[in-house]
């Protein structure tokens, strides 16, 4: 029985054996292909703050130059330094006065020589006056008495001639007060002149402000056409003097809050004071002034850059490479359940790496981080999450 089996099998065995290979051969069953990965993030609502980044040069608001009044005199002083604050009034430096006190001396003695002569001309007019009214008054009776025959002609001629003689001294003394006053108003003058003189011997402070460039030397002299003495920036201001492309420039406004930073130094809140209402034909720039708080502490020279808070506001918001642009405006494309749709957007505010999105595109959609590169609409992608909205990268 067993025998039998045995030959059973290996006749069955013989008889499969020329359909082995072809059995073998069949292929298996090929996966469809994976969808190509595609960088994607959602769509955010958030607040866009659009800036305008500009460089330049800290400069004063406004520089006020000190120099002497007067001429000939030697600084003999030096009572601030450069990177002083000082105010109104102060007393910067003082120049030699020891001529000038001599001169004044002088004039003191000349002052009271002609109040002195004042007085004595005018005790003359004391004296003349009386002494004219009586010769006056004895001519006129000399005259009477001369009409009547009781004098004669001599001893009138002697009255005329006393007469004549008081008004002649009277007029003498008049004459030498008027000379006098004349001379006292010219000496008090001079006196007035070497008084300011000597005032202006302190170099005094115009303003507030901070003194950014001392040039005085002990020892110089100084001259009211030789130029300044000391340099300031008025009341300490500090502004950053910039020059911008004329599509900057117009999106700058008065006002506008700023952030300041120069180098080496910390970061400080400033606002835009002047936007030029100009642009260099040739440069094709213009130029803005950035205004910096008194106790920022920045260095007059130092190049600066400052970003210019230009808009702001709360909207939807994409990268910018998720928009493109075809024959009907803007677009971007939208992953709806691993296939890609392109969707027509308004776009509005921009700021940086991202962009406002106004209508088209809801909070939270998913959106291609590069729009119309890799993917057209209908493409079936495997969407891989970028890291953030600014940082969004295409992966393939």
């Amino acid at each position: 029985m067993l025998k039998c089996l045995s030959l059973a099998l290996a006749a069955s065995v013989a008889l499969a054996a020329p359909f082995a290979p072809a059995l073998a051969a069949e292929p298996a069953p090929v996966a469809a292909p994976a969808p190509p990965n595609i960088s994607v993030l959602p769509a955010e609502a958030r607040e866009i703050v659009a800036t305008v980044t500009v460089t330049g040069t800290l400069t004063p608001r406004e520089t006020v130059t000190v120099g002497a009044d007067v001429d000939g005199l030697r600084v003999r002083e030096l009572l601030v330094d450069e990177g002083d604050e000082v105010k109104a009034g102060q007393v910067l430096a003082r120049l030699e006065t020891d001529v000038v006190e001599v001169n004044l001396a002088r004039s003191a003695s000349q002052v009271a020589r002609a109040e002195a002569a004042i007085t004595q001309a005018n005790a003359l007019i004391g004296e003349a006056e009386p002494t004219l009214v009586e010769a006056e008054a004895s001519l006129k009776r000399a005259r009477a008495l001369s009409e009547k025959g009781i004098v004669g002609q001599d001893v009138l001629d002697t009255k005329v001639s006393a007469a004549a003689g008081a008004a002649a001294r009277l007029a003498s003394a008049r004459q030498s007060v008027a000379l006098a006053e004349a001379d006292l108003a010219a000496t008090r003058a001079e006196r007035a002149e070497l008084e300011l003189r000597r005032a202006k011997a302190e170099i005094k402070a115009p303003t507030d402000g901070l003194v950014l460039r001392r040039v005085a030397q002990l020892g110089q002299i100084v001259s009211a056409a030789g130029g300044g003495l000391f340099e300031m920036a008025r009341d300490g201001l500090i502004e950053l003097d910039a020059d911008v492309s004329e599509t900057a420039l117009g999106q700058l406004r008065k006002g506008e809050p700023a952030k300041i930073t120069a180098a080496g130094g910390a970061e400080v809140t400033g606002e835009v004071r002047l936007v030029s209402p100009r642009v260099d034909q040739a440069s094709r720039l213009g130029r803005v002034r950035i205004a910096l708080p008194r106790e920022a502490g920045l260095r007059v020279g130092a190049f600066a850059r400052a970003v210019v808070e230009t808009a702001r506001t709360n909207g939807v918001a994409v990268p910018r490479t998720a928009v493109n642009t075809g024959p009907k405006g803007d677009f971007v494309q939208v992953v709806v359940d691993g296939t890609v749709q392109t969707r027509s957007v308004k776009t509005g505010l921009g700021a940086g790496n991202v962009v406002e999105i106004r209508s088209g595109l809801q909070a939270g959609e998913t959106v291609v981080a590069v729009a119309g590169t890799f993917v057209r609409d209908g493409d079936k992608v495997t969407p891989v999450a970028a890291e953030t909205l600014e940082t969004a990268e295409v992966t393939r």
